[in-house]
């Protein structure tokens, strides 16, 4: 999920800095332009954390900055297909709840929370079942696998994840732990 990978990219040092075109202001440089951008390759960009080389610096035509090509390290944060990851609901609509994962927010759809019906309150922020009286709501933990990923370079903003939490072992933390007593419970009683 979390990766630290060297890339490179092109950045345009202003006139007014060209005097000082060091690791550091290169760095801060590409982390104005880098961070928070999606990548297909990469995933999202969370941080520029070292420059290691800083070629040439070429001029173009009617641009009044100088552009040097520079090597780096980058962290990065590319959810892969597949992968369970730990998040927190950050927001419940009527067609489900919106998970925090890293930097980037996936869908848990409504159909894929539980077997269960879940009924939308607005008014509470959550999702509540009628047989078991479980909800789901804004701040609760959750633990869910990626099942969908079409990432949008141009509108980070835009790129969508699905996740699902109907599989054993996903879902709400707490009824996960619920889940959990009631099975050792049973191993107990045998």
């Amino acid at each position: 999920m979390y990766k630290r990978v060297r890339l490179k990219d092109t950045v345009e040092v202003p006139p007014r800095h060209l005097a000082d075109v060091t690791p550091e202001r290169v760095k801060r440089l590409l982390q104005d332009k880098l961070e928070g951008r999606m990548d297909e390759t990469v995933g999202s960009v969370v941080s520029v954390v070292n420059v290691h080389d800083i070629g040439d610096g070429a001029v173009l035509p009617n641009r009044p900055g100088v552009y040097y090509e520079a090597e780096f390290d980058a962290i990065t944060f590319d959810p892969q297909m597949q992968e369970v990851v730990d998040g927190t609901v950050v927001e419940v609509v009527e067609f489900g709840a919106f998970v925090g994962i890293g930097p980037v927010d996936g869908l848990l759809h409504v159909s894929q929370i539980s077997d269960e019906y879940l009924a939308y309150d607005g008014e509470n922020q959550q999702l509540a079942s009628t047989e078991t009286n479980r909800t789901l709501g804004v701040g609760d933990e959750v633990r869910v696998r990626i099942v969908t990923k079409s990432i949008d370079e141009r509108n980070p903003r835009d790129s969508k994840i699905g996740l699902t939490a109907k599989q054993p072992g996903l879902g709400k933390h707490s009824w996960l732990e619920e889940e959990r007593q009631k099975r050792e419970a049973e191993m107990e009683g045998n």
